[in-house]
């Protein structure tokens, strides 16, 4: 029998609004394998939580992330994803859940979201000796390069370039996928659900990867994957993977 495939609660899982303090606990509280985050950094070099580096306030105001202090945007009020129609929040940074990671052992997969959080995310695991609870994600082929220069201890997941798979055939594009995650030191590839097989699981068994599907909300798509022997399943469902491992 198959391992049941660890639980990573997709940011904003069970209805909380993405890249919050509640995401991180309610993921936290329900006994999930891995809470995974969006990472984004300041114009002054503080790693924050968000998808998108263009956020808008409830007034409609838009500020880049990547061009804006931390202290100038910790004051804003952000329109929420996946919250309450209305819903606000305050950014968070990757520092303020130190204490959270300590304290309780959460282990996280951060989606690095542009290459100008690869050297300090690097230095915020080794300093913190976080490196058996957190991987990295968000890493294309260049980017899993990137990191595997800066720290080759990091742990990452290729993630896997969809666009390979309309511009040649299926096997050559999980070839050639498999081939980038180990040239780039990747432990796996985190890969969306759409384009998995049990072929797919056949060939990166052969090189040695672990497959990680994003994002399987539905139940009957689980058991499928479940059953493939998929070595992690994200979802903003969470109860209801938690279900199917009871």
């Amino acid at each position: 029998m198959k391992p049941f495939p660890l639980i990573t609660a997709h940011t904003g899982c069970m209805g909380t609004p993405d890249n919050t303090m509640r995401s991180i606990i309610s993921a936290l509280n329900s006994g999930v394998d891995f809470v995974e985050e969006d990472l984004l950094i300041t114009a002054d070099g503080v790693l924050v939580f968000s998808h998108d580096d263009l956020v808008q306030t409830a007034d409609g105001s838009a500020f880049r992330i990547s061009q804006t202090s931390y202290k100038e945007l910790s004051g804003l009020e952000l329109r929420a994803h996946h919250g309450a129609p209305g819903e606000t929040f305050r950014l968070l940074s990757l520092e303020e859940i130190l204490p959270i990671l300590k304290d309780s052992g959460m282990k996280m997969n951060l989606d690095l979201k542009s290459d100008a959080c690869v050297e300090p995310v690097s230095s915020f695991i080794i300093e913190n000796e976080l490196i058996q609870q957190i991987i990295l994600s968000g890493c294309e082929t260049e980017r899993a390069i990137m990191v595997n220069h800066v720290n080759k201890e990091l742990r990452k997941l290729l993630n896997v370039d969809s666009s390979l798979f309309a511009s040649t055939s299926y096997s050559e594009a999980v070839r050639i996928s498999c081939e980038d995650a180990k040239r780039a030191n990747c432990f796996g590839m985190n890969v969306n659900f759409r384009l998995v097989d049990a072929g797919f699981l056949q060939m990166a068994s052969r090189h040695g990867l672990d497959v990680y599907v994003w994002t399987v909300d539905e139940e009957s798509q689980m058991k499928r994957f479940i059953e493939w022997g998929v070595q992690s399943i994200t979802t903003r469902n969470i109860s209801a993977l938690l279900n199917l491992r009871m």
